[in-house]
């Protein structure tokens, strides 16, 4: 859909504290669930050898935790998306091919304004994934995390991807609807279109029934779950991104 995303320790309650732009992250931090049930076995084989469950699960929340403090900063500040070419949302894919002459034609300003609105707008929303990817760490099982700990290098992110989109649309909806009404993001995306000159195959002129909040909500989680990815890639593949000794027993080979 877009370009992709970050940086450092990881992963998925990460823009779970995420914080609006300049409030601390720290003090706003939901805490961490516990993994409940946790039995006394001890992982025979891959990540996590001869660790016992409780100290898997522990691992595990470290994880999330250190990943979100770092995450939620990057993602929640101001010009979190927009300034990261890897998550930055883009002109919606009917006005792409306009772009040119809409510049040309004057229109870079209006361009750049909605563009820097609807990234804005996804800043805004970010905090609401916490309490989300909270229920989602509640629910995981010990399966569960032996499971995650010894997938690919994406693979926690992509089970909370798989457990906490839906919710995260709904709940991110509102907060996106609020922040592009104050930018007036709708208005100019109206504007651009209306400024576009009439092409073939539905290219300028008309909405053709795109839901400009759906794509804007959708370019949010897409970046969210990119940074995510990126957090949990580094804390396997790099040694100094374990920062505490429980990390570096969980993930060390």
């Amino acid at each position: 859909m877009k370009n992709h995303r970050l940086s450092s320790s990881w992963l998925p309650v990460v823009v779970a504290g995420a914080l609006v732009v300049g409030v601390p992250v720290l003090g706003q931090m939901p805490s961490m669930p516990s993994l409940g049930g946790l039995k006394s076995g001890t992982q025979s084989g891959g990540l996590g050898a001869g660790l016992s469950d409780s100290q898997i699960g522990d691992g595990l929340k470290q994880t999330l935790s250190i990943g979100t403090q770092k995450a939620v900063t990057l993602v929640s500040a101001q010009g979190g998306y927009l300034d990261n070419a890897a998550i930055k949302i883009l002109l919606p894919k009917n006005l792409q091919p306009v772009e040119k002459v809409l510049r040309g034609a004057g229109q870079g300003e209006k361009i750049d304004g909605f563009i820097a609105s609807m990234n804005h707008a996804a800043e805004s929303a970010a905090p609401e994934a916490a309490g989300i990817f909270g229920d989602a760490v509640k629910a995981m099982t010990i399966d569960d995390a032996r499971k995650l700990l010894n997938g690919g290098d994406t693979s926690i992110t992509d089970y909370f991807k798989e457990k906490t989109s839906d919710k995260l649309a709904v709940a991110f909806r509102p907060h996106v609807e609020a922040a592009m009404k104050t930018t007036g993001v709708t208005e100019k995306y109206q504007e651009l279109q209306g400024s576009a000159p009439k092409m073939p195959f539905g290219m300028g002129g008309g909405n053709g029934g795109f839901d400009i909040n759906t794509y804007v909500v959708n370019g949010a989680l897409s970046g969210l779950f990119y940074m995510l990815g990126q957090q949990e890639k580094e804390i396997r593949t790099n040694p100094a991104a374990r920062t505490t000794g429980l990390l570096k027993q969980v993930f060390g080979k």
